[in-house]
């Protein structure tokens, strides 16, 4: 395959494969900012919950299976363990609580982020992440490397790779 045939080969395929990834690179973007506000309540929703667990659990075993990381029992009255979200009634083993949720159609959309490799989503994301690999590589096909427009480009590449080291480090 000649020079010539392969930028234009890498071309077609970067222009293709970039109107392909655009719309999930769209919905990637939308979900990936949900997800840097995650620990405040942006967007969340208050949600009332009751569960019946085992009754005369501890605090750190009412945490467990509540799955409230960092659960401090603020009080305990009459058999009641309060804390800050609600109440855990020993005797009965009835839990009210509160908890703060994205919307049912963010939280899918912030799944795309999180999924594993027990899940389908992990197909889209090891998809997505080849393809970005791709268009990283192909983009050094755009240009001759003789060209201006090639040698910035080969110092934005490093500049963008520095910056994120420097993000990493600090």
């Amino acid at each position: 395959m000649s020079k010539n045939n392969m930028n234009n080969t890498m071309r077609v395929y970067h222009r293709y494969l970039g109107y392909f990834l655009a719309g999930i690179m769209a919905v990637y973007s939308l979900s990936g900012i949900v997800l840097i506000f995650r620990d405040t309540d942006f967007l969340k929703q208050v949600k009332q919950n009751e569960k019946q667990l085992k009754p005369n659990l501890t605090g750190e075993e009412l945490g467990k299976e509540l799955r409230m990381k960092d659960l401090k029992i603020d009080k305990e009255e009459a058999g009641i363990l309060s804390f800050k979200q609600g109440t855990y009634d020993k005797a009965s083993g009835v839990a009210k609580y509160t908890t703060k949720e994205l919307p049912t159609s963010i939280a899918k959309l912030t799944k795309l982020h999180k999924a594993s490799t027990k899940e389908p989503l992990f197909f889209l994301n090891v998809f997505f992440a080849v393809s970005l690999f791709f268009f990283v590589l192909s983009s050094f096909w755009m240009f001759l490397p003789k060209t201006t427009i090639f040698k910035k480009g080969l110092y934005f590449t490093l500049a963008g790779i520095v910056l994120t080291i420097i993000l990493l480090v600090i």
